[in-house]
């Protein structure tokens, strides 16, 4: 497919078909990464804009929801990607929306320690946190949150690519990623 046919297919909602894990930066006491569980509500839209909610857990069977994030921008389409035929490296820039809603005390707690400069963190209780230093995401203040990313369609399935297992995130063009990770099926 074209760029711009991969554009059109990738146009729906798109959900997680289970659990995802991924390596975090924060490391366990023995020095190994903490592993980082969630599932991904995408919804690609037309203008190149998305949405995206990722929700995530303490627990690899998602017993114990800790948060929800909601990000709405742009996608930035820059050509083929070599992981497989028709993948295309994309850049998901959220510069409409970026928000944080702990659903867990404990994750509130840590927020209410951590990132300094909003309201008290409750539960259930969402805080924009778009252009806003956000310690805890390593956000700084007036950056635009921006990963470097890649898009790969195959069987009503949209893949992304996987995290760098050092926990590194995709932050510039060196460390968009070189794999697949588990991907999101198309909602009817």
């Amino acid at each position: 497919m074209t760029q711009e046919q991969i554009r059109q297919n990738s146009l729906g909602r798109w959900q997680s078909i289970t659990m995802e894990i991924r390596p975090s930066n924060t490391k366990n006491p023995d020095g190994t990464l903490k592993p980082f569980y969630l599932t991904r509500k995408f919804m690609s839209l037309p203008d190149d804009k998305f949405e995206l909610t990722v929700t995530n857990f303490a627990d690899p069977f998602g017993k114990v929801v800790l948060a929800e994030m909601g990000i709405k921008g742009h996608i930035e389409w820059h050509g083929e990607h070599p992981i497989a035929p028709g993948a295309q490296k994309v850049n998901f820039v959220a510069d409409e929306a970026y928000s944080v809603t702990p659903l867990h005390k404990g994750f509130a707690d840590v927020l209410n320690n951590y990132a300094k400069g909003f309201a008290l963190w409750k539960v259930g209780e969402t805080q924009d946190i778009l252009g806003k230093a956000f310690a805890p995401f390593g956000l700084a203040e007036g950056q635009i949150f921006k990963e470097y990313d890649l898009i790969y369609l195959f069987n009503d399935m949209m893949f992304w690519g996987a995290r760098n297992v050092d926990g590194r995130g995709f932050d510039t063009e060196a460390n968009r990623p070189t794999n697949l990770q588990i991907p999101m099926a198309r909602q009817k």
